[in-house]
C-alpha cells in the first residue's frame, strides 16, 4: 500500500493549521473544566476567570481595551453584527459606503440591505487593486451611516490605507468599520491610536479553531446585539460563550504577538521566493496586485491561457493546496469578483492563483511548488489550444469576454 502523498499547504487565507499550543489550551475545557462560565458557583467562576483571560489576550493583540473586545462565532458574524448596529446607533442615515473588493461577508449584507431601503456605494480599485481616496471623500454624504473597508484584500493581499480612510471618515462624524480578518497578526493594529470604531477578526485566520472570532467595539460606540438572549458578553452578544474555542482564540492571539516579527520576515522571505520563482520559470503569468502594500504572507499571480480550476486540480495530485480565491465563493466557477474589479484582462482573469503561506510554510515546500509548478503549466498550456500564438485562442477569449460583459450587465447595480 503506498504512503499518501504529504500535503503542501499554501491555502492559509482560507484557513490556517490550528497551532499545537492551541490545542493543548482547549483541551481542558473540552474534559475536565466543562464548567458554564455564566454559572455562580466556584466551578463556573473559574471557567469565567479564563475567558476573562482569553478577552485581555485578544485585546492585547490590537492593543484595545478587554471591555472593548466581544466574542463571535466567526468573522461573518463579526461583520455582520458590526454593520447592523452602526445602522441601528443612525437609524436615520440610509448611506453605506464599502468598496467592491470586499469579502462576500460584507457585499451581500450591503445587498439585502439595499432591500430593505438603504443605498451603498461600492468604491473602485485600481489595476493594483488600490483605493482611491478622492472617490471615497467625494462620496460621503449627511446620511452617511457607516464606511466599511477591510484592512487587507482576502484574495490578493493589498492592504488599504484604513488609518488615512478613518481620519476622513472620524471628521464627518461618520462610523468606521474594518474588516480585518487576514490582516490580523499580518499587520500592525493599535487601535488606541486609531480612529477604527468597530474590527471583526476570526480565529480559524490565525491558528485557532474554526467557529470562533471577535469583535472590537470601540469604547462609547452605540452597539446594538445581532444575537439576543442572555446577559454573555456584557449583554452584547446572547448565547452560551464557546469556552474552549474563545481559550483557544486568546492563546492564539498570543502567540501572533510572539511570532509577529517572524510572520513580517520568514513568511515574507519564503512568499517572495516562491513569487519570484514562478515569474522567472514560467512565461506569460503576472503578478495581481500591489507588490509592496501587501500581506507578507500572500501572493495572486495570473497565467494566462489556462484555466485556473485545471491548475489546482493539477497541484492538488501533488498534495499542493493553494486556491483560486476566496473560499466563501469556491462553488462558483466565476471569475474573482476582485480580480473583475481590478479590470485584469480577460486571459489573466481565468487562470489566476493565490498562494498564502503561514508560519508553518518550509523552504522545502517553496522548493516544491517550484519544481511543480512549471510542469503543470507547461502540460495544460500543451493540451489546450487556446494560446497566444492560435487564432482558436482568439475565439475563446472574445467567446469568454461577451460571457462576461453580460453578467457585468447584471452587476452593475451593486457595482462589483
Amino acid at each position: 500500500m503506498s504512503s499518501p502523498t504529504p500535503v503542501i499547504y499554501l491555502d492559509n487565507n482560507a484557513t490556517t493549521r490550528v497551532a499545537e499550543e492551541v490545542v493543548e489550551a482547549m483541551l481542558p475545557f473540552l474534559k475536565e473544566n466543562y464548567g458554564n462560565p455564566s454559572s455562580t458557583h466556584t466551578f463556573g467562576g473559574k471557567i469565567a476567570r479564563s475567558v476573562k483571560r482569553a478577552r485581555e489576550q485578544v485585546a492585547a493583540l490590537l492593543n484595545a481595551e478587554p471591555t472593548e473586545i466581544i466574542f463571535t462565532s466567526c468573522g461573518t458574524e463579526g461583520d455582520n453584527a458590526a454593520i447592523r448596529a452602526a445602522l441601528a446607533a443612525n437609524p436615520q442615515k440610509k448611506h453605506i459606503i464599502t468598496t467592491q473588493v470586499e469579502h462576500p461577508a460584507i457585499l451581500n449584507l450591503c445587498r439585502k440591505l439595499e432591500r430593505e431601503g438603504y443605498t451603498t456605494t461600492y468604491l473602485s480599485v485600481n489595476e493594483k487593486g488600490m483605493l482611491n481616496l478622492h472617490e471615497l471623500r467625494a462620496n460621503l454624504r449627511e446620511d452617511t451611516a457607516l464606511v466599511s473597508v477591510m484592512a487587507a484584500n482576502n484574495e490578493t493581499g493589498v492592504i488599504f490605507p484604513v488609518e488615512r480612510i478613518g481620519q476622513m471618515v472620524k471628521d464627518r462624524g461618520i462610523l468606521f468599520h474594518v474588516d480585518a480578518v487576514q490582516a490580523v497578526g499580518k499587520i500592525p493594529l493599535n487601535m488606541k491610536n486609531s480612529s477604527i470604531d468597530l474590527l471583526t477578526l476570526s480565529g480559524h485566520k490565525l491558528h485557532a479553531s474554526k467557529g470562533v472570532g471577535a469583535l472590537y467595539v470601540r469604547r462609547g460606540v452605540r452597539f446594538r446585539p445581532l444575537l439576543v438572549g442572555g446577559h454573555q458578553e456584557r449583554g452584547r452578544r446572547g448565547g452560551t460563550e464557546n469556552v474552549p474555542a474563545i481559550v483557544g482564540l486568546g492563546k492564539a492571539a498570543e502567540l501572533a504577538i510572539a511570532n509577529f516579527e517572524a510572520e513580517i520576515t520568514q513568511v515574507r522571505e519564503l512568499r517572495d521566493r516562491l513569487e519570484l520563482g514562478l515569474l522567472r520559470l514560467i512565461p506569460h503569468c503576472q503578478l495581481n496586485g500591489h507588490q509592496g502594500m501587501r500581506l507578507p504572507n500572500t501572493t495572486n499571480i495570473g497565467f494566462k491561457y489556462i484555466e485556473g480550476e485545471a491548475i489546482l486540480l493539477s497541484l492538488d495530485a501533488y498534495g499542493i493546496c493553494a486556491s483560486s480565491g476566496s473560499a466563501c465563493t469556491s462553488g462558483s466557477l466565476e471569475p474573482s469578483h476582485v480580480l473583475r474589479a481590478m479590470g485584469l484582462p480577460y486571459t489573466i482573469l481565468h487562470g489566476s492563483i493565490r498562494f498564502s503561506l503561514s508560519r508553518y510554510t518550509t523552504a522545502a515546500e517553496i522548493n516544491q511548488v517550484l519544481t511543480v509548478m512549471p510542469q503543470v503549466v507547461e502540460k495544460l498550456r500543451a493540451m489546450s489550444p487556446f494560446n497566444s500564438e492560435t487564432d482558436e485562442s482568439q475565439g475563446w477569449l472574445q467567446e469568454r469576454q461577451q460571457d462576461l460583459r453580460e453578467k457585468d450587465e447584471s452587476l452593475k447595480a451593486v457595482s462589483f
